[in-house]
């Protein structure tokens, strides 16, 4: 096959009835050896796999992959599985007819209360059928026709000076060569597209720094499979070592032997945290953008030696977006952190024609206007704020990719599937921010609520839980406020700015604007769900946003505590805020006594800000004057030092304001705060906490 020998993958797509389809997609792919069949009706001695699954096939490779999209298509299974096609195979899709001309039976995902699947707007689909039919790229097999051909593009000759003999592309080389050097405290972050050799680079790397003298190198990943083509490499240039499930040893002349370790990323370091001390002093984290902010931080500062690897068009998260949200903690904590990017392709040949197809239809390739565009527009003004309409926006493919590279690019994760929840998720409406024909800013929202009585009460009580709707649910179950479920909200998904023209409060400017056009169309409240943060409560709180729900667990998906602040945009809606607010605040200090008690300290003081007090009086600052003039224990006056750190919370630094929130609100051990503050001793903590309570008084 001519894809074969240019080292080209295929898309073919057959359209017609189901029991077609599925029989000539096996004349298609006749006695290929590694076959993988996604979705539908599995024919016999084929492996299988369910569309929810496809995540877990990253790192794999297949000759053909069929993908039955006749039961419903998802986006994110398709560009999971369109990576792991090898050089001259074939990713076979297979649709009806009629496909792209309605609802299919995967948007019941975007169904909410009170929606149905099948009376959804169909603006995704439509939109992948017309782009399929227009692109030169793949063939197209339909029900009656003949055998398509399959476009085969003109491939570039290899570079055959890579100066080393491991490596497949002068880009590899680079980076294995950074990886080999790597320094105490200068972090490397590789950002590589898919089949670029990121994952085999560091196995190469890996296998050097053994040759090295390294003996134990670790390596995490958000599951093993990830880095399969690490141990690959290990493999073939240490043939006389083996590997015994996640443990590559390789034994020495003297009867030692080296190891390269993968360790689950929940199972990394200790509960302690940062500087405890991992088993090794050298870390490789593959796929980092799939894994949680907080959790690569502790790693950072734990491993003195570290890379970072990561897809630029991730399935569970985006290497843009982790540069811009990671790239902080990394200029804070080792400024002296290098990065290079890996382009030339290995796993099959360049202008692939299923690469372009697939980052074509997922809009994978999506940019923001660049900063000199969006600097010059700035300038020009002027600038607008309104409404886009969804029906124009799929039939724009310039404007569609300029607001969903904005989104990739303010975001730490942004999914394929984000992009049909833009186009067809039910009460979603965009506000943007735009100078002439340049996209500055954008805000993402969905309609929650309006539950009536009966279903309000039931959802309350925790004996329903309809589709949808977060945080409306999430504050009458948890919050046990009946109101929320019933008031009309508008939970602001996603809100961007162009990386340009942030600090000038376009942020503030959007939120105004969603606010406005909020109570326009008779809402009451608007709500935020976000990983808790520190600066990203600072913005809601001056956009006038309230705390109204802490989770108590930290979520998987982003290693922080999910906060839910809310604003009225109503007069119902501002006593609704108050409630939630007073809800809140009332019930802190206690979550924080047991719950809570492990959250971040830090975190923890900010939320107390929210808190109002009485001042003390003269009788209660008697008592205060007593304890930290005095050697008292700290137990009979807990409750009242906890009231006068709240009357004084915005005026203390924010470690300062940790170490005496852990201490007095969670009940962390003396030990603790001697570790925090760096000394050592009780007397010598007790002191230091009095003198920092003191200061306050002055």
């Amino acid at each position: 096959m001519k894809l074969a020998s240019a080292r080209h993958r295929g898309l073919l797509w057959l359209r017609g009835e189901s029991a077609w389809t599925r029989e000539h997609a096996q004349q298609a792919f006749g006695g290929a050896d590694e076959v993988l069949w996604v979705g539908g009706a599995v024919p016999a001695d084929i492996t299988a796999l369910a569309m929810r699954k496809a995540v877990t096939r990253l790192g794999h490779e297949h000759d053909v992959v069929v993908f039955d999209a006749h039961d419903g298509f998802d986006p994110d299974a398709f560009g999971a599985l369109a990576g792991t096609v090898r050089a001259g195979g074939l990713l076979i899709l297979l649709s009806d007819e009629s496909f792209g001309s309605g609802p299919d039976g995967d948007y019941y995902r975007l169904a909410d209360w009170p929606h149905e699947a099948a009376a959804l707007s169909a603006r995704y689909l439509a939109r992948l059928a017309r782009l399929l039919k227009a692109s030169s790229s793949i063939a197209l097999w339909r029900q009656g026709d003949s055998w398509p051909r399959f476009p085969v593009l003109a491939v570039a000759p290899p570079d055959d000076d890579l100066g080393d003999d491991a490596c497949l592309s002068p880009d590899q080389a680079q980076a294995v060569e950074r990886l080999v050097k790597l320094k105490r405290r200068r972090p490397l972050v590789i950002i590589a597209d898919r089949g670029r050799g990121k994952s085999a680079a560091l196995g190469i790397a890996a296998a050097r720094r053994m040759a090295a003298g390294e003996q134990e190198l670790l390596v995490t990943a958000p599951r093993p499979g990830a880095v399969e083509p690490l141990f690959e490499r290990l493999a073939a240039l240490c043939p006389n070592g083996r590997r015994d499930g996640n443990l590559f040893r390789w034994p020495q002349p003297d009867g030692t032997s080296r190891q390269v370790r993968f360790v689950a990323p929940d199972a990394l370091l200790p509960e302690e945290g940062p500087g405890e001390g991992g088993p090794g002093t050298t870390l490789f984290v593959d796929e980092a953008a799939a894994l949680p902010a907080p959790l690569l931080t502790r790693w950072l500062e734990a491993f003195p030696r570290i890379a970072f690897a990561t897809t630029v068009h991730g399935y569970e998260g985006t290497g843009r977006g982790f540069a811009v949200r990671f790239r902080e903690r990394l200029d804070a904590i080792a400024p002296d952190w290098r990065g290079i990017k890996l382009e030339a392709p290995i796993r099959w040949a360049a202008h692939d024609p299923l690469e372009a197809t697939t980052r074509e239809l997922l809009c994978l390739d999506a940019e923001p206007a660049s900063d000199e565009h969006a600097i010059e527009a700035l300038a020009r003004g002027p600038i607008h704020l309104r409404r886009w309409s969804r029906d124009a926006l799929a039939e724009d493919e310039p404007q569609l990719n300029a607001l969903f590279g904005l989104l990739v690019q303010a975001h730490y994760r942004t999914a394929p599937a984000d992009l049909r929840l833009l186009l067809d998720g039910p009460g979603v409406n965009i506000e943007v921010l735009e100078a002439g024909e340049i996209l500055l800013g954008v805000a993402v929202t969905i309609d929650e609520g309006g539950f009536d009585d009966a279903l309000a009460e039931a959802i309350t009580c925790g004996e329903r839980r309809p589709r949808g709707h977060l945080i409306a649910q999430s504050l009458a179950l948890h919050g046990g406020v009946i109101e929320a479920a019933q008031a009309r909200l508008r939970r602001v998904m996603r809100i961007a700015v162009h990386s340009a023209c942030r600090r000038h409060g376009f942020g503030l400017r959007l939120t105004e604007a969603v606010a406005e056009a909020a109570r326009r169309d008779g809402i009451e409240l608007l709500g935020a769900s976000f990983g808790a943060e520190r600066g990203l409560i600072d913005f809601w709180a001056q956009a006038g946003f309230v705390p109204a729900r802490l989770g108590l667990g930290v979520e998987a998906s982003s290693g922080e505590h999910t906060l839910m602040m809310v604003r009225g945009v109503s007069t119902s809606g501002q006593r609704l805020r108050a409630r939630l607010g007073q809800s809140f605040a009332s019930l802190l200090p206690l979550l924080l006594a047991f719950e809570l008690c492990t959250v971040e300290a830090t975190l923890a003081a900010r939320l107390l800000t929210f808190i109002s007090s009485q001042p003390l009086t003269a009788d209660e600052y008697g008592s205060l004057e007593r304890y930290l003039h005095g050697s008292a224990p700290l137990t009979p006056y807990r409750a009242l030092l906890q009231r006068y750190l709240v009357v004084h919370t915005k005026a203390l630094t924010e470690e300062s304001t940790a170490v005496l929130v852990g201490v007095l609100f969670q009940g962390r051990s003396l030990s603790w705060a001697a570790t925090r503050l760096g000394l050592n001793g009780r007397a010598q903590t007790e002191q230091a906490l009095r003198t920092r309570l003191a200061s306050l008084a002055e």
